[in-house]
Parts: C-alpha cells; sequence; structure tokens
C-alpha cells in the first residue's frame, strides 16, 4: 500500500507524491510515484507525464509522512462571529 509523503528537497519546492515503503536510514535514494507540487500542479523540473522520479537521499532535507486524514482534501470554511 502507497504512503502518500511531502518530500523536501534542498533548494526546491516540496513535492507531494506516494512511495511504497519507508525509507531505511541505509537507503540512498528514494523512489516516488506521481510527484507533484503542494497545488496539484506538475513539478516544473520533471518531463511531463513523468509516473515515477528516483531522488539521491543527499538531496532530501526532510519526508513528511502523512495520514489517511491528512492526506484527505478538506474543506475550511471561515465564518463571522456576531458580536453583542
Amino acid at each position: 500500500m502507497a504512503q502518500r509523503v511531502i518530500v523536501h528537497l534542498a533548494d526546491e519546492d516540496p513535492i507531494v507524491a506516494e512511495i511504497e515503503r519507508i525509507p531505511d536510514p541505509g537507503d540512498s535514494y528514494i523512489r516516488v510515484i506521481d510527484p507533484r507540487r503542494e497545488d496539484g500542479k506538475p513539478v516544473q523540473y520533471l518531463k511531463e507525464g513523468s509516473a515515477a522520479v528516483i531522488f539521491p537521499m543527499h538531496r532530501i532535507s526532510s519526508i513528511e509522512i502523512l495520514t489517511e486524514g491528512m492526506a484527505k482534501e478538506e474543506e475550511i470554511t471561515f465564518f463571522r462571529e456576531e458580536l453583542g
């Protein structure tokens, strides 16, 4: 089962993708599936239609692992309180 993550690359905007497994401390690379920007748009430095990318671990500053609830889009609504 794929796990949704946010990958923070050195000197680049973070990307959202899926990974098959969480990398081990000794891994030298990470393979991500369906890479995209956080707003869902394509990553500018990847060729259009790229289904998977392998990044060397020395380029990654951190990886955020999202839970099921965080991975789903949530609607944010604003409301105004009535002042008495």
